[in-house]
């Protein structure tokens, strides 16, 4: 099973907390906003979701 992780860009402040919070290292800081460049890697564990304040992350299940 896995997941499918998608950045909003237009809510995204690119505050780093999703790379920091994710113990995969899923995400990264690339042209200002987050990017979700090991989407494959994904737990669906939510971190990245609770610590986003503008709501710009979402993780479904495939």
């Amino acid at each position: 099973m896995g997941y499918n992780v998608t950045v909003d860009t237009d809510k995204c402040v690119a505050c780093g907390e999703c790379v920091d919070v994710c113990p995969v290292a899923v995400y990264e800081i690339q042209d200002g906003k987050s990017a979700p460049v090991n989407a494959e890697e994904c737990l669906g564990c939510e971190s990245c979701v609770e610590v986003c304040e503008p709501g710009a992350i979402a993780v479904e299940e495939n």
